[in-house]
């Protein structure tokens, strides 16, 4: 039988090989394959793989009572690694930025500690590894989309999920009730206009300035447009234009995200965004546009979140939004009971989510996994 330190020790041996050895979303065959023979080598799991991609779902029952589902996901992004570790990304241009492989690695302890407190359980445990949650495929969907098709998740009573958290320390957590992650959405608009030489600006229509009109436009709309309390931004994070210096485009490629929290606001940005979008036939030009709907807003259970609170009750708790990015674990609070919390992991200097020197402390893993059984746990005394 492992003891907390020695699992603890296994804890950070498998985030260490996940992290050398990344893969992105919807590649993650070698990480499905790792965690599948992990879960196979207790000997106590039915075990499922190839769900909704890679995914792997391991099941372990003991009698009558509630069925609760454990996620992590497993993908990274990619990102060159600009971390100074030894077991920094083998894999050139893919890195493990997000904590997904702290996720992993937690869940899996989950699943030897389970081995292990096999006769405690009182119900069904599944412990879900989620593939895909930094992108989507070209019909628009994420792992978490894919997975909870499956009628594996469907008789869920209760799901929880964790995500590293860098703006706290180990020991800590940050809870929320209702709306927690944003609605994310990207959108296209091409400014079209007519392509001329950079010495006679007359003859054309210039696409560019254009574009300046409509880029003030957009950015007047959270702060004129919508109300003061409610909660959205708009963001362009890529123009594409043009091919010399000395000759006018004849178009101009403005790529951005909308995030918000409820449905009415993202709503009134699509609709905002659209009108501003009409500038451009006062200035001589005409547009295009698309938006693909992304996640949902992550919607936690104020219930469940109780039952994180009293398993962390030996952390400091804060209470508080987790921000305005997004988390495709939404898709399954959509469909199942469920609840999310940030776990700290904070190093002296603040590595954060997304950025080529990310790296946690990994002391983390010790909080998470205890933060997760005792939610088990909990159930199973009630």
């Amino acid at each position: 039988m492992y003891g907390p330190e020695t699992l603890f020790d296994y804890m950070v041996e498998w985030r260490r090989h996940l992290h050398q050895h990344p893969e992105l979303s919807f590649e993650e065959k070698e990480t499905s394959a790792f965690v599948s023979q992990k879960l196979k080598d207790l000997d106590v799991f039915e075990v499922y793989e190839n769900i909704g991609g890679y995914g792997v779902v391991a099941i372990i029952s003991n009698g009558e009572g509630p069925v609760l589902g454990l996620r992590a996901d497993m993908d990274a992004l990619p990102i060159t690694e600009e971390t100074p570790v030894g077991y920094i990304s083998e894999n050139e241009g893919v890195m493990h930025a997000c904590g997904h492989d702290a996720h992993t690695a937690i869940l899996l302890g989950v699943a030897h500690w389970l081995k292990y407190h096999k006769e405690e359980i009182q119900g069904t445990v599944k412990l879900i590894f989620q593939p895909a949650e930094e992108s989507a495929d070209e019909e628009g969907e994420t792992g978490a989309m894919k997975m909870i098709r499956s009628s594996l998740l469907q008789d869920i009573e209760a799901i929880f999920a964790l995500h590293m958290c860098p703006w706290l320390r180990a020991g800590e957590i940050q809870v929320n009730d209702g709306p927690s992650m944003a609605n994310n959405d990207e959108f296209r608009i091409t400014v079209i206009g007519e392509g001329a030489h950079a010495g006679y600006p007359h003859q054309g229509a210039d696409p560019i300035w254009m574009t300046t009109q409509l880029l003030q436009a957009i950015y007047t709309i959270t702060g004129r447009r919508m109300h003061p309390l409610d909660v959205g931004t708009i963001s362009i994070g890529k123009i594409n234009a043009g091919t010399a210096s000395n000759i006018i485009p004849d178009k101009v490629e403005i790529h951005g995200t909308m995030r918000s929290y409820t449905p009415h606001v993202r709503y009134q940005l699509e609709k905002e965004l659209l009108e501003k979008a009409a500038i451009v036939h006062s200035l001589g030009g005409h547009y295009q546009w698309s938006i693909q709907k992304g996640e949902p807003a992550l919607i936690n259970d104020s219930e469940l979140n109780q039952v994180i609170r009293k398993a962390a009750s030996a952390s400091t708790i804060y209470e508080e939004p987790f921000g305005m990015g997004s988390e495709d674990f939404s898709h399954m609070t959509n469909h199942l009971k469920g609840a999310m919390f940030f776990l700290g992991c904070a190093l002296e200097k603040e590595r954060m989510l997304h950025q080529p020197d990310f790296d946690i402390d990994e002391q983390a893993l010790r909080e998470g996994l205890d933060i997760m059984t005792r939610i088990l746990q909990s159930y199973w005394r009630e």
